[in-house]
């Protein structure tokens, strides 16, 4: 059986001491870390391209806290994870005080954020959740991005991970295979100020829906293939 709270607290531990965890999120697996030397190795290790950001791993709470946004903005941010129990990875604009952010050096804050806003992960299963209320009870920020060589795809089960990533994490939490495996992808990046579709992902077409019913939203269709997974370029 998983040890959900077991788990998250040997993985925060290491988070803590700087170090760099491989995390069971339901969209895939994460690479995360919390410190300036983290966060920089896990860039250069997968690849990424300086346009590429971390995200930050949240839930509703700290959501509330981090992202400033107008009630409509609220709303849709609940509909989609709390009415329609759905993942999504919210993009808003952010209070640049607040002390998870504060926390950042200037360059990991630099790679995680742009022009004021932060992309966060929001209610990715059970695991994402308990590390979330770790990160704001303990005050110490998490980022991350999915566990692959940059534009390589979303692995969704550890033994698929490239070595070199698994190399670099200093704790692993295996919990098998992921919920949203069969999208191939990670989740739907949503700018929620202007309702405009950064990376098509995961439940996207739930998500559209939602959006569509209660708010009169039409987001544009997503690329051909979008849920036969052949949207690995834009996952990294």
């Amino acid at each position: 059986m998983m040890d959900i709270a077991g788990d998250a607290a040997r993985a925060f531990s290491v988070l803590e001491a700087g170090g760099i965890a491989l995390l069971p999120m339901d969209v895939g697996y994460s690479l995360t870390g919390g410190s300036e030397a983290s966060l920089a190795k896990i860039f250069t290790t997968k690849g990424r391209t300086k346009e590429k950001l971390n995200a930050m791993i949240g839930d509703m709470t700290i959501h509330d806290e981090v992202h400033v946004l107008d009630q409509r903005g609220r709303d849709i941010v609940r509909a989609i994870t709390e009415d329609y129990d759905l993942p999504l990875g919210a993009i808003a604009p952010c209070r640049t005080d607040h002390p998870l952010l504060a926390k950042l050096s200037p360059a990991s804050f630099e790679r995680s954020t742009k022009s004021g806003t932060v992309a966060m992960l929001i209610n990715s299963g059970p695991f994402h959740a308990e590390i979330s209320r770790l990160s704001l009870e303990r005050g110490h920020p998490v980022f991350g991005s999915s566990a692959n060589r940059s534009l390589s795809g979303t692995k969704f089960r550890v033994e698929d991970i490239e070595p070199e990533i698994r190399a670099i994490a200093d704790i692993c939490i295996d919990h098998g295979l992921r919920k949203y495996h069969l999208y191939r992808a990670s989740s739907t990046l949503l700018d929620i100020e202007t309702a405009t579709v950064i990376r098509y992902g995961v439940a996207f077409e739930l998500i559209a829906d939602v959006l569509r019913r209660y708010f009169q939203i039409e987001l544009p269709p997503p690329p051909s293939g979008y849920l036969r997974g052949l949207i690995s370029s834009s996952t990294g």
